[in-house]
């Protein structure tokens, strides 16, 4: 059954071993650094419930209500419903976040489409990728991804360094496989499971590999170690940090330490040949939800930009509508990426609708590589202001605020404090710690760029230009091999 925000703060209050500024945390859900996304996850929970979000939240089966963002797509009206689902989710709370499961659940997706590849294995590797799949489906955990190993010397085999450099197994036990290393995880810290893999081709050339392993590891397991990163979250203020203090999502590196993961939750294990099918095939589902994203960010850059324009009567000017434009048809190719991949979209091995993989994965490189260059035009657009403005606390102080009131109130309309909190916002987004910080989280989060064209490159039709200029050109079939 679908949860509430409460049931799933209760299920991470499960003595997990979270560590933060070195400290051990004794409950997650009030620790400063992570209750703002851990409360942002619980809205999420909780919107299912709420007859004002609940028609885009969740969908009913069999008698039970389950969420709609977790549901195996199998039409285009799914993908457009999931779509709707995680702007309702942004729109609610007023800002954007990436791990928060629905785009990490469609890498079990993708290992559905592998089944077969999986079977030839071993048949009970394929049973466990249905029975998580439902598990995720009807239980509603909380999901996500573990790719990122420590890595270590990169110019050396895992086998000539320190093993533990990148996750291995260690033995087998008549229960499962017992497992050493660490992953970089976001959202580990406060989240119920992750689908943990190896990153790409860290497995050698071999047949068999002890690096070549996926399971679902459940997170309260004593043997796993918690270490946070340092957030931004319980540092800063709101006033001054608006998006910073809510919407941070903290990573952790998960040390597993000798953990023993039960056989049903093995879904491949030494063969190369299955971890070299699921890298391949891992964000066929995801790098919809990931890009989506990206598109929620462009309207945050637009939003400010146009703004900030408006209040001080620059948005008349051609130069900064041209500038203005420049953001939306960015924002636009993301959504016409996005609405072309449903539109087009086609069916996989498994039986599941997933989304034209050209145009999807095309979109994903387009987001991503254009983001930089897009915030450097909304700084420009804010202006120098935006590095320059005092705190709140000097708006309100009894000497420095008049002052700041006469010089930062522009016209009967924007007053010095709606001016302040535009450029608070603005700063936070463009040019924080915490703007830096998820800027470079999103260029690599599902893999960096060459991973993206390599998937572009996969997926595209060449054979359409081919044939375009072979017979444009008069070229026999022969060229083609025919």
């Amino acid at each position: 059954m679908i949860r509430t925000g409460e049931e799933y703060k209760e299920s991470i209050r499960d003595g997990r071993k979270v560590y933060y500024d070195g400290e051990l945390v004794k409950d997650v859900t009030t620790h400063p650094a992570m209750k703002p996304l851990i409360d942002v996850r619980a809205r999420i929970f909780d919107m299912a419930h709420e007859a004002a979000t609940a028609p885009f939240m969740a969908y009913e089966e069999n008698g039970e209500i389950n969420p709609i963002t977790t549901k195996p797509p199998r039409t285009q009206q799914d993908w457009v419903d999931k779509r709707k689902a995680t702007d309702t989710i942004m729109d609610d709370i007023g800002g954007v976040v990436t791990r928060v499961g629905d785009e990490t659940v469609g890498e079990m997706w993708s290992l559905l489409d592998g089944s077969d590849v999986l079977s030839e294995i071993d048949p009970r590797f394929a049973e466990n990728i249905k029975r998580h799949i439902d598990l995720a489906c009807y239980g509603d955990p909380f999901h996500v991804s573990a790719n990122t190993d420590p890595k270590g010397d990169r110019s050396k085999a895992p086998q000539d360094q320190d093993p533990d450099m990148l996750l291995h197994v260690v033995r087998e036990t008549d229960n499962g496989i017992v497992v050493r290393g660490a992953k970089f995880e976001t959202a580990a810290a406060y989240a119920n499971q992750a689908f943990t893999k190896p990153t790409i081709a860290n497995w050698g050339d071999s047949a068999l590999s002890d690096y070549a392993v996926g399971f679902i590891c459940k997170f309260d397991n004593p043997n796993l170690r918690f270490i946070c990163r340092g957030g931004f979250a319980g540092k800063n203020n709101l006033d001054d940090y608006p998006l910073s203090t809510r919407f941070d999502e903290l990573e952790a590196l998960v040390i597993f330490d000798d953990v023993e993961i039960p056989w049903e939750d093995v879904l491949f294990y030494q063969h190369t040949k299955a971890a070299t099918f699921i890298r391949a095939t891992l964000h066929r589902y995801s790098a919809f939800a990931f890009t989506q994203r990206i598109e929620r960010m462009a309207d945050q850059l637009i939003g400010v930009s146009i703004l900030n324009a408006q209040q001080t009567g620059l948005d008349k000017q051609q130069a900064v509508q041209e500038k203005l434009a420049e953001l939306a048809c960015y924002r636009e190719g993301i959504n016409a990426h996005l609405t072309a991949s449903i539109a087009l979209a086609e069916e996989s091995p498994a039986g599941l609708l997933m989304p034209n993989q050209s145009m999807l994965m095309a979109g994903r490189y387009f987001a991503v590589t254009n983001l930089p260059a897009m915030m450097h035009i909304a700084r420009d657009l804010v202006g120098g202001q935006l590095c320059i403005t005092p705190d709140k606390a000097s708006f309100d102080g009894p000497e420095t605020g008049p002052w700041l009131e006469k010089f930062y109130t522009v016209n009967e309309r924007w007053d010095s404090d709606d001016r302040r909190k535009l450029l608070a916002y603005a700063r936070d987004l463009l040019s924080s710690d915490y703007a830096g910080h998820r800027l470079a989280f999103k260029t690599f989060a599902q893999s960096p760029k060459f991973a993206h064209l390599a998937a572009v490159y996969r997926n595209f039709d060449f054979e359409g230009p081919v044939e375009f200029v072979k017979d444009g050109a008069f070229l026999s079939d022969k060229i083609l091999g025919k």
